[in-house]
């Protein structure tokens, strides 16, 4: 077998459709277009088995906690009438400590039903600790790919944390450092060991998150008699946003607000040797958040069953420094220590709140468990080492990603930067443009308005403007 970077990148679609199970031929449609919602409905458990499953697994059913301190603190800075009830979706209850668990059982169960001896995960997230989490409880063998060093062998404290985290529940953890390196070693371990492909981004990873949109809606139903106005998402790969509002939607909450959030690294790139340290967060930030808005097949399958733009409503931006903050002000008012991740919606979240009415109702999605390697402390200590700035002040004025972190001095100074839906559409169409496409039949017109959530007319007439604008190659 030759195991040369060419060979193996060349023997990919054989790889994974072996390793997943999946045959995405049978979706496509013509040129560009194909059937979402067939790949859905055809490859993944209706979302009543997917709760049985889950329950099953010891995952699901988590708490939904008001934030009573929270919502006075943001009330007291906001005009009359104004401050959302903010209220908290507690995903840490989870077995592994995150709403990941979601994905990983039907995953997990998808690969035990299929006879699969062990699952393969690529992830420095809290995914692979799920994985192994629920690996352990099916009786699969594991193994974790983590990009975890730059060139000079210095590991992020987080990704570190999350390492350790997947070897005490029996997983194998493989680290790399950053570079192209990790898909060719994730293809070429799934065909020696012929085990599952535990991807993010396949419909399983999907659909094991609607449970957690379909909670919220059940849960605000039950206690408070109603349905929630606006649920805030972290938005990184997609997966989190998809997922949660398509059980939004299969709960009956049509008009709930989808906001995602993340935080802002603009100017870093995910893949450089010199950036990599320079960013106190793996997940949920927009090196992945916009990069997979505007381009979703760039993931690990042929075809990413995560597709945001089919259901965001908005997407705000927020800094390092403010979700910090907000990690201190959970711990401090709530009595709740949480990790980063779901403190980035928590950071959106207060900031949004006291532009809203006080009778609405804001749902955080989701918290993460902590950890020594995941507290401020230890990540503000790293970047430090790094010769990254750390000061107290406006994040607006004074935060620049890899350079200065600007802690808040008070719950005052947070705010949010919003990017307009628009403009990701206008970038969508513009990675498809730049295949060498300058004509789309009706079907693919008709997948594209599906894609981008907006009228046909309106689709051709942005494809028309980007075509105009010289901003894609010709065929």
């Amino acid at each position: 077998m030759d195991y040369s970077y060419e060979a193996v990148m060349g023997r990919k679609n054989e790889i994974v459709r072996s390793s997943v199970g999946i045959d995405y031929g049978e979706f496509e449609q013509t040129g560009i277009a194909f059937d979402y919602e067939k790949m859905m409905s055809e490859t993944a458990p209706s979302i009543s088995e997917i709760v049985e499953i889950q329950r099953e697994a010891g995952v699901g059913n988590t708490p939904l906690i008001e934030l009573r301190n929270l919502t006075r603190l943001v009330r007291s800075l906001s005009p009359e009438g104004y401050g959302a009830r903010i209220f908290l979706k507690d995903e840490a209850a989870s077995l592994s400590g995150s709403f990941k668990d979601r994905r990983a059982s039907l995953s997990m169960f998808v690969a035990k039903n299929r006879g699969f001896e062990g699952v393969i995960a690529a992830t420095s997230g809290n995914y692979g600790a799920a994985v192994a989490s629920q690996a352990a409880r099916r009786g699969l063998k594991c193994i974790v790919l983590q990009e975890t060093f730059d060139s000079n062998g210095r590991g992020q404290p987080e990704i570190l944390e999350k390492g350790r985290a997947c070897e005490s529940y029996g997983a194998e953890v493989i680290q790399l450092s950053v570079g192209p390196e990790l898909f060719y070693y994730l293809l070429r371990l799934l065909e020696e060991t012929g085990y599952f492909n535990a991807s993010l981004y396949t419909p399983y990873g999907i659909a094991g998150v609607e449970t957690l949109g379909a909670e919220i809606v059940e849960q605000c139903r039950t206690q408070l008699g109603r349905e929630p106005d606006h649920v805030v998402v972290t938005h990184a790969g997609g997966g989190n946003l998809t997922g949660t509002a398509r059980g939004l939607l299969k709960a009956g909450a049509t008009s709930c607000k989808v906001i995602a959030a993340s935080v802002d690294l603009s100017g870093l790139h995910m893949a450089s040797d010199n950036d990599f340290n320079r960013k106190s967060f793996t997940t949920g930030h927009t090196g992945f958040g916009v990069p997979f808005a505007v381009f979703p097949d760039r993931s690990d399958v042929p075809r990413n069953a995560a597709r945001p733009l089919r259901y965001m409503d908005r997407y705000v931006l927020v800094t390092q420094g403010e979700v910090f903050f907000a990690t201190e002000m959970l711990a401090r008012l709530e009595g709740m220590q949480r990790g980063p991740a779901g403190n980035t919606s928590l950071a959106a979240a207060v900031a949004l709140a006291g532009e809203l009415p006080e009778n609405d109702v804001m749902v955080i999605q989701e918290t993460e468990y902590t950890g020594a390697g995941k507290a401020p402390s230890a990540q503000l200590s790293f970047a430090k080492s790094l010769g990254v700035e750390v000061v107290r002040g406006d994040p607006r004025e004074l935060d620049k990603p890899g350079t200065r972190i600007a802690l808040p001095e008070s719950l005052s100074q947070f705010s949010y930067n919003e990017i307009p839906l628009e403009r990701l559409k206008r970038s969508y169409i513009r990675q498809i443009l730049k295949k060498g496409i300058d004509s789309f039949s009706r079907e693919e017109r008709d997948y594209l308005s599906q894609e981008l959530r907006c009228d046909i007319e309106t689709t051709d007439t942005m494809i028309k403007e980007e075509l105009r604008n010289g901003k894609a190659k010709k065929r």
